[in-house]
């Protein structure tokens, strides 16, 4: 079992940048892949980005070239670092966690708001 706990939401202006963290339960090295979804009212959860144990990251259509996907080694924290942000990502962004038998956790999600 993984528990995850987000950080870093809250209120941005357009055009402005947030950083969210991860925090798994145990070793990010026994983890297949971490990453983010996103869940806006009205509308299905969607990818935001993923990184896989290889080291490759799957980032969403809607985020590429604004978001960046990281984490550190000897930690077991992914980040998001959100930059350009727009109106339209506005959501709760979810952090999962996918076990080797892939098994996905996912944590209590962080509200992220863009409004000027």
């Amino acid at each position: 079992q993984v528990q995850l706990v987000e950080s870093g939401g809250g209120l941005v202006q357009p055009g402005g940048s947030l950083r969210l963290s991860c925090a798994a339960s145990r070793s990010i090295f026994t983890i297949y892949a971490m990453g983010w979804y996103r869940q806006a009212p009205g509308k299905q959860r969607e990818l935001v980005a993923t990184l896989i144990n290889s080291g490759m990251t799957i980032y969403g259509d809607s985020v590429k070239g604004r978001f960046i996907i990281s984490r550190y080694n000897g930690e077991n924290t992914v980040d998001l670092q959100m930059n350009n942000l727009q109106p339209e990502d506005t959501a709760v962004y979810y952090c999962h966690g996918d076990t080797l038998e892939r098994d996905r956790y996912w944590g209590q999600g962080t509200q992220v708001t863009v409004s000027s």
